[in-house]
């Protein structure tokens, strides 16, 4: 019976999270041929092929796909086990996504107090709307998300936000122009298919005048004055206005925290767990 090697474990689970050798490498310390050839041996020792080399990058083959779930189990456990017998503090890599909103109205208190608590935990962030992590958590690229759901009545909901209009005064003349210009996400997001229903409800004219899956491009298209945009209430800066007045209502969303694997390590458990307890309350 082979005996792997945990470090090679290790690097195969950054590539395959990085989808390139050459970012793997940078990441870990090693050049990318010593970082090819250790797959190359892992492989071997396996007599699986793991890694489909293509022009852009690499990505797992079904024996990967089965190993990088056995690998995480195993190098979690191995590491909560060095941990508790020598009475180490928490350590160790999380990855965590988030929604830019997200981002800039939680996670400075989020990681302020979780960095404090936990001093020797590297975390990575990625921020991104939530179609674009979901699938980053499948495949493994990402350890967790907040990400949105469509009601704050959904199972895993952990906070209930509220979308809103804002614009760059209280009393907008843009609500006078016959047809209302409005600064939106992608259309395949919450924010955007909810400011467009609550329009077509009361009949409503409008048109996405300005698009842009950055918050700052939102923000600064509202701030310019030429354009109504629609963000959570947290999320509002102070120099905006939340609108009421002669637009319909918006709904409320949810936000969960999704994890790519249960048995995650013993850092992203203690991430996941500050996270359920504290972004309720804040």
């Amino acid at each position: 019976m082979q005996t792997l090697d945990l470090s090679l474990l290790r690097h195969f689970i950054v590539i395959a999270r990085c989808g390139s050798i050459s970012l793997a490498a940078g990441e870990v310390g090693r050049t990318q041929s010593a970082l090819s050839m250790q797959m190359q041996r892992l492989e071997e020792q396996l007599g699986r092929t793991l890694l489909h080399r293509t022009g852009s990058g690499v990505r797992l083959t079904r024996a990967g796909e089965s190993l990088i779930a056995h690998a995480e189990t195993l190098l979690a456990q191995h590491d909560d086990m060095v941990m508790e017998l020598s009475g180490a503090s928490l350590r160790g890599s999380v990855s965590l996504g988030c929604t830019e909103d997200y981002a800039s109205a939680f996670l400075p208190d989020l990681l302020g107090s979780f960095c404090a608590a936990y001093p020797d935990v590297n975390l990575q962030l990625v921020c991104a709307p939530s179609t674009d992590l979901r699938p980053l958590l499948h495949q493994r690229q990402l350890d967790m998300a907040l990400v949105s759901l469509p009601s704050p009545d959904m199972s895993g909901a952990i906070r209930k936000e509220q979308l809103v209009w804002v614009a760059h005064e209280a009393e907008p003349h843009l609500l006078d122009a016959p047809v209302v210009p409005l600064a939106l996400a992608a259309p395949n997001t919450l924010d955007h298919r909810a400011a467009c229903a609550a329009m077509d409800v009361i009949h409503r004219r409008y048109r996405v005048a300005y698009a842009s899956n950055s918050l700052a491009g939102l923000l600064a298209i509202a701030r310019s004055g030429h354009a109504l945009s629609v963000l959570t209430q947290s999320a509002v800066p102070e120099d905006l206005y939340v609108v009421t007045d002669r637009l319909p209502p918006l709904p409320a969303i949810g936000i969960t925290l999704e994890v790519a694997d249960q048995r995650s390590s013993a850092a992203a458990s203690a991430l996941a767990d500050h996270i359920r307890s504290q972004l309720p309350v804040l």
